[in-house]
């Protein structure tokens, strides 16, 4: 297994972090020793967000007697200074340290800067002064602000989804990171669930030696899968290398990538889930995607009012609007049994 270094900020973590919103569905108990078992496997990255309900909690409860141990990544979602204090001060205590090492602003909707008028770019200096955070980070979904963050110099590390399904945009930028010293840790490494070859997307991590991949784990088999490459990682080339390129060539452009930016919807359509259920269907197969529950999700698409703003929102310029469409309309054939799915 490779070693990363994250950008200027020196630390250096394994090729392989966990990524903490997914043990936010589990008990406490069950998240601890998943937690646990991460650690004493050679994870040493760690990354959550106040966001993602008690999963903090579950890391404080899990890791803070080996806190000089590991590397504690979170978010805030703050767009006022008042909240951000409140946020990192509930972040401390939550994961039971008086520091934290990456401090990210949360989906950054504007690149945050001194003097800009909103101080919040001023808030995390001040807690650098403190002492509370250790780095300044942002984590994005669209790639015009990924990149003005990382070339201006203010933000140590960057978070951005990268795959193997990833476009030229996305391997630029994580040039663009290596070039300023800037982390690059990548969020939906398999692709908010498309991908489902685990040593094939880790073999695809390996070609890029400044990424920093954080795999959301749920389940110890998930995690066994991760820790089973510390030792034994996959090689990229021969025929996991032909399979990614298949891959590609069959999901490259026009599918969903499932980051919510397009949301809310007006009449309540879950569009990062319905406007890729018929990949799910097919890549992720589950009973669950014919429930009851998502039939209903899926009927609202035929309320849709065409008003084009998760369109306008989507930072994959796809047409929304078009693709709930087809995905109902495939939906209905597969529930009709016309076509056949795992």
């Amino acid at each position: 297994m490779k070693n990363v270094r994250l950008g200027r900020t020196g630390i250096i973590s394994p090729q392989n972090a966990f990524g903490a919103l997914p043990v936010q569905r589990r008990a406490m108990d069950d998240a601890v020793r998943i937690l646990r078992k991460a650690y004493e496997g050679g994870m040493t990255y760690f990354d959550t967000a106040r966001a993602y309900s008690d999963s903090e909690e579950k890391i404080g409860a899990a890791l803070s007697d080996v806190r000089e141990q590991i590397f504690i990544a979170t978010k805030t979602m703050a767009k006022t200074p008042e909240d951000f204090w409140t946020d990192l001060e509930t972040s401390l205590k939550n994961l039971k340290t008086d520091h934290i090492d990456v401090y990210q602003f949360h989906c950054i909707e504007q690149c945050y800067r001194p003097d800009d008028g909103t101080g919040m770019y001023e808030c995390m200096l001040k807690a650098k002064e403190q002492g509370k955070i250790r780095y300044i980070g942002a984590t994005a979904h669209k790639i015009g602000l990924a990149f003005e963050a990382v070339e201006s110099g203010l933000y140590e590390t960057m978070q951005f989804p990268f795959s193997y399904l990833a476009g030229e945009q996305e391997k630029r930028l994580v040039q663009a990171c290596d070039e300023h010293d800037v982390g690059f840790v990548c969020m939906k490494a398999l692709a908010g669930g498309l991908i489902t070859n685990s040593a094939a997307a880790m073999a695809f991590m390996t070609e890029y030696p400044n990424a920093l991949p954080i795999w959301g784990i749920q389940t110890e088999a998930e995690l066994e899968e991760w820790l089973s490459y510390m030792e034994d990682t996959p090689a990229f080339g021969g025929e996991i290398k032909a399979f990614i390129e298949k891959e590609q060539k069959e999901l490259a452009g026009n599918f969903c990538r499932g980051c919510g930016y397009c949301e809310p919807c007006p009449v309540g359509i879950t569009i990062h889930q319905c406007a890729r259920i018929s990949l799910m269907l097919r890549r992720a197969p589950s009973a669950a995607w014919l429930s009851e529950y998502w039939q209903k999700e899926m009927q609202k698409i035929e309320n849709c009012l065409h008003c084009n703003k998760c369109k306008s929102h989507c930072p994959y310029e796809l047409d929304t609007p078009a693709l709930l469409q087809e995905n109902l309309a495939d939906y209905k054939r597969v529930l009709a049994g016309e076509v056949k799915v795992q």
